[in-house]
């Protein structure tokens, strides 16, 4: 894995460039790749920290979202839109992306548990960071999802 440029910002803070970049790279995943036509910018993250992950040639490849309490659940914090390049996968940009997002999350929210929406072929992936399901399963744009939850 090429060394990444990580960054993590607040959506008033980001460059024009930079959501673009955002916005790009969640819809070649989310809607291309998946092939799930669907409203991805939610104005959620208007509300929303971002963590970046750019390689050396000015690539957004990895992004999360870090959602306040309140936004999308009423007592908890969270991470969504979690999505990497095709580039990088299967080279520790994801897991090195979710432990990042972690401490971020911590860093901006102070230490709280936190909730996803899993899509369900990625729980053993959250498990390895210490999410466990939650048992609440549920289709989320036609996949199957899990909730999981990581305790501080």
């Amino acid at each position: 894995m090429n060394s990444l440029f990580w960054d993590n910002k607040f959506f008033d803070d980001l460059k024009n460039t930079e959501l673009y970049a955002i916005g790009n790279l969640r819809q070649e995943v989310f809607v291309v790749e998946q092939n799930c036509p669907y409203v991805d910018f939610d104005f959620k993250d208007l509300k929303c920290w971002h963590v970046m992950a750019w390689d050396h040639e000015g690539d957004l490849v990895g992004t999360t979202r870090l959602v306040p309490k309140g936004v999308k659940y009423s007592d908890d914090i969270a991470i969504g839109r979690v999505v990497t390049s095709s580039k990088v996968r299967r080279t520790g940009v994801g897991k090195e992306l979710m432990r990042k997002s972690i401490v971020y999350c911590h860093q901006v929210f102070g230490k709280q548990n936190i909730r996803i929406s899993a899509q369900d072929y990625l729980i053993k992936f959250y498990n390895s960071f210490g999410f466990y399901e939650t048992g609440k399963k549920y289709l989320e744009d036609d996949f199957p999802h899990s909730e999981m939850y990581l305790e501080v």
